[in-house]
């Protein structure tokens, strides 16, 4: 009752079975192939990505700078204090 029970394998045809071609061609833009902007679709993925990378180092640097500042300024106006 609660053991599992393997499915029934089916037949295969012994004839094999061509699909037929009904897809139409894919459309191009007045007639050219989208081929030649495939580069430049790569070229502003990868701009992107090297300007994505930039900015998140830029931010980094400027927080990590931030951060010492605020170490810094503490450490000084406590020993001017002592």
């Amino acid at each position: 009752m609660f053991r599992p029970r393997l499915p029934d394998v089916p037949t295969l045809p012994t004839a094999p079975v061509v699909p037929q071609q009904t897809q139409a061609p894919v459309p191009t833009v007045s007639g050219r192939s989208l081929t030649p902007y495939a580069g430049a679709v790569a070229a502003v993925v990868v701009g992107g990505v090297v300007l994505t990378a930039l900015l998140a180092a830029v931010a980094v640097t400027a927080i990590s700078v931030a951060i010492a500042a605020v170490v810094l300024r503490s450490l000084l106006n406590g020993a001017n204090r002592r």
